[in-house]
Order: structure tokens, then sequence, then C-alpha cells
């Protein structure tokens, strides 16, 4: 994971702060969404594919003390929060799925969506390529 990775380049003193909140910010993301992976109907999985939302927001905001405390550099800051829209996009593109092939219809996020989302076959490719 690369949020781990800029956890352990953190000051010593941010051993318990900040690098912390990033592992289990982190860790939630990922947990949520397996958890809503293995529940059987669809709005439960849904459901689950909307909490993460917060942790990955959570994420992007310590890459900004990151970046402001330059604990990191700037680039690398810059790389990761473009991964995290990159997975935030994927996470919805993949709820438009669940919810499309209950329904069969087309349905609308209820939380705002970007106007650039991905495209299936970018969407594919993200599966296919997430580091985060």
């Amino acid at each position: 994971m690369s949020m781990y990775a800029v956890t352990r380049r953190l000051p010593e003193f941010e051993k318990f702060g900040l690098a912390d909140q990033i592992r289990r910010a982190a860790v939630s993301l990922t947990n949520n969404i397996a958890e809503g992976h293995g529940r059987y109907h669809y709005l439960d999985q849904v459901r689950f594919l909307l909490q993460p939302r917060g942790s990955l927001e959570e994420l992007i905001d310590d890459l900004n003390v990151c970046a402001d405390e330059k604990y990191a550099p700037l680039a690398e800051v810059s790389a990761l929060k473009d991964e995290a829209w990159r997975v935030h996009k994927i996470r919805n593109g993949y709820i438009r799925f669940l919810r499309t092939r209950k329904t069969n219809e087309p349905y609308v996020l209820h939380d705002a969506q970007p106007a650039d989302d991905l495209t299936d076959d970018e969407l594919n490719d993200g599966f296919n390529a997430s580091t985060f």
C-alpha cells in the first residue's frame, strides 16, 4: 500500500499521530469495500461502498498535511492524491454497476459525482492496475 510507505518515512513524533491515522483510514477504506463485496444483497454492497468515501477524503487531507509539513515531496503527494481521486471514480463506477445490474436501469448516485467519471474501459483498467 502506497499510504503505508508514506507512514514509514514520517518523523518519529508522528508515529502515534499522523502515521496511525493514515494507516487506520487506509485499512478502513479497503475493509469496507471488502465487507461490502461479501454481502449478498446489492443494497448492502452499495452501503458498504458509500462508507469508505470518508476514509478516502481523510487520506487526501492527511496527504495535504504531509505536503504542508514537508514530510513527503510535493510530486509524490500530488501523484497519491491523483490516485485517490481515481479510486473515488472507480468506487462510484462500481456503485453504478451494482445499481444498474439490479434494476437494469441507469441509477444516479446520491453523493456528488465529478463530471469526469471514468468510462467502463477505464474502470476495468483501474481495477487491474490499482495500487492505492
